[in-house]
């Protein structure tokens, strides 16, 4: 007994200090105002900042969904594609994006998407398009880009693997009946990891409400993430009461998607 808990002991105090604590920190400062304790701190993010929540909900929203066709298309291919030649390769590509920061991703990004960058550049070279048409994606798309092309490696690591501990057995039964690739991927396959699936999404719901670099560096326009106004409330005007309210409201909104995947969880083993 007290050998486990000395072995529990430091990451448990490692948690406290460096989650529990903040979090408590800024929950109550959040209710902090030069009034007094009261709730003009989530007043005044009501009034400036609900069109930013709103819009960092849409964006982590859509982002989520790319993400997830794009992980069970990769992963899928990986577990029932035919060639592996093409296998092999998209098993050394799709995992890049895993090792560059989102800082590095954004400044990346910041060029490739503006309307002289090389995204457009490429388009304008097919003679398809006239270049004045074109215009570059600096704002809501660009962030939803920077998150789909940076996150969907890491759930399709996850999907994969999910997927390769599969039983092969109901795969080839199912292409033994006549089921083609995609109807077996999406009829056979993917009901059996949609757990994982959905973890893999949450924890990047969770990740994309927490970066900041990639909404400063490639959307410099009011709607924004709310992770950027938080860093303009405290390095701009030095409020941290309307900064933790922020931060708070972000805590709120990760916490539906969390407490969702709890209950299918609970709803799944009862």
């Amino acid at each position: 007994m007290l050998t486990g808990l000395a072995l529990v002991l430091p990451a448990l105090g490692m948690v406290l200090v460096f989650f529990v604590l903040p979090l408590g920190i800024s929950v109550a400062g959040a209710f902090h105002t030069p009034e007094g304790p009261g709730w003009g701190n989530f007043a005044k993010v009501n009034e400036l900042y609900r069109a930013d929540a709103l819009f960092s909900l849409g964006v982590v929203c859509l982002s989520a969904f790319l993400i997830g066709l794009g992980a069970i298309a990769i992963a899928g291919y990986l577990t029932l594609g035919e060639s592996p030649r093409a296998r092999a390769m998209l098993r050394w590509l799709y995992r890049w994006p895993l090792f560059i920061p989102f800082i590095v991703t954004g400044q990346v990004l910041r060029t490739f998407l503006s309307k002289s960058g090389m995204m457009n550049g490429l388009i304008t070279s097919t003679g398809l398009v006239d270049p004045l048409s074109l215009s570059g994606w600096l704002d809501w798309r660009g962030i939803v880009f920077a998150f789909v092309w940076k996150q969907t490696p890491f759930v399709a690591l996850l999907l994969a693997g999910a997927m390769a501990a599969l039983d092969r057995g109901t795969i080839e039964a199912a292409r033994n009946m006549g089921a083609s690739r995609l109807r077996t991927l999406f009829e056979i396959v993917v009901p059996q990891v949609s757990r994982t699936l959905l973890t893999g999404l949450i924890l990047s719901l969770v990740t994309m409400m927490s970066v900041l670099s990639v909404p400063m560096m490639i959307n410099a326009q009011s709607p924004t993430m709310l992770t950027a106004d938080i860093a303009f409330r405290v390095n701009a005007y030095g409020d941290y009461g309307t900064a933790n309210a922020l931060g708070v409201v972000s805590l709120l909104m990760t916490s539906v998607f969390a407490i969702l995947y709890l209950r299918l969880g609970l709803k799944e083993k009862s």
